[in-house]
């Protein structure tokens, strides 16, 4: 979203921090405003429902920020940011990082639009709860994290290069866990979908988007590996 020379001053600001899995970015309630920028990795966002259950929100890779709404407004962070294996991110202060937002209105409008952008994304996730079945759902689901995160793979599939639990889909498609369960069999079965030690691989996007009753066909963007070799431009 940045041009080259904003994109090096954000990344100059604040300092480089490296987190082993399970390490925490962001707690859930905290007042701390740091903005992370998450470099190599990926990370798992939760929240806690009011029975006491944690429920995952999203995924966030390389090339990601997480925290931006606390160092936008200062309220209490609204969900917690775990890393998922080694992951690399920088850690921006709320002044400096204000401090470049005034200096370079871009960083504020991109941070803004991620914002805007997580907003459309969690709305049409409750659409979806409603409008359509589980299968469909997950289809959905599947169809997004491989446009987004997928990287291409012999035979024209995508390789989605971090696993998610059932239970962690069952929270992401508002279903049941066996739902979700017999959801992913049947597209393994079709032939559509693969699984293997921290991947899950699309054999066939096309055929999945149709399963997923997308109108639009699908054209996957350049991929954006959550892999501790590759950076990722924010």
């Amino acid at each position: 979203m940045l041009s080259a020379p904003a994109r090096t001053e954000l990344l100059a600001l604040g300092s480089e921090s490296t987190l082993d899995s399970g390490g925490v970015l962001l707690t859930e309630g905290a007042t701390d405003r740091h903005l992370y920028v998450i470099l190599s990795g990926f990370a798992k966002v939760t929240a806690t429902v009011e029975n006491g259950q944690e429920s995952l929100l999203a995924v966030r890779v390389g090339g990601d920020s997480v925290g931006e709404m606390a160092a936008l407004d200062g309220a209490p962070r609204s969900a917690g940011v775990v890393a998922c294996g080694p992951l690399r991110a920088r850690v921006i202060g709320p002044g400096a990082l204000h401090a470049l937002m005034l200096r370079r209105p871009e960083v504020a409008m991109a941070l803004t639009r991620i914002v805007a952008d997580r907003l459309r994304w969690a709305n049409r996730r409750r659409l979806e709860f409603r409008g359509y079945p589980v299968k469909v759902r997950l289809a959905r689901l599947l169809v997004e994290l491989a446009m987004a995160y997928g990287r291409p793979e012999a035979g024209g599939g995508r390789v989605i290069g971090f696993q998610l639990t059932q239970p962690e889909l069952a929270a992401l498609t508002g279903a049941a866990e066996t739902t979700v369960h017999k959801g992913l069999r049947e597209l393994r079965d079709e032939g559509l979908l693969g699984t293997g030690y921290r991947t899950t691989t699309v054999h066939d996007l096309a055929r999945l988007a149709r399963v997923a009753e997308l109108a639009e066909p699908v054209a996957p963007p350049a991929p954006r590996r959550p892999r501790g070799s590759a950076e990722q431009r924010p």
